[in-house]
């Protein structure tokens, strides 16, 4: 069984700086790439990063680029986005996700390839 929680999320100013954090309880999470999702209030879930295992590889949606960076520990199982410069319109619910469909390890904006995902945290950056 995979379970995905997130943490770190909360209320900033616009231009401050938010870490999420993703505890994966998994048995091989280095075959999962581990990707961020977002959902705003009255929109559908969209991309935002993605990393394979070895952090080598990563993907970020245009809108965050720059500004966000993801990355992972192996050893503790875990996925992190560091969100610097956050502006009004990142507000949302931010979602952990793996995607452990063949092939493995490869970089995927595509949310239908992510098998699980956590529960989300509030981000919500005041204009």
């Amino acid at each position: 069984q995979v379970q995905l929680v997130e943490s770190g999320g909360g209320l900033v100013q616009a231009g401050g700086s938010l870490r999420l954090s993703c505890a994966a309880s998994v048995r091989t999470f280095s075959e999962y790439t581990m990707g961020w999702f977002r959902q705003a209030p009255g929109k559908e879930r969209e991309f935002v990063a993605a990393i394979i295992w070895s952090g080598l590889s990563t993907y970020y949606t245009d809108s965050v680029k720059g500004r966000f960076t993801i990355s992972r520990d192996n050893a503790k199982n875990s996925v992190y986005l560091q969100m610097n410069s956050l502006k009004p319109e990142d507000t949302a619910v931010y979602y952990c996700a793996g995607d452990h469909t063949y092939p493995r390890n490869i970089i995927s904006y595509n949310r239908e390839r992510y098998d699980f995902w956590g529960q989300g945290t509030q981000v919500t950056v005041a204009s």
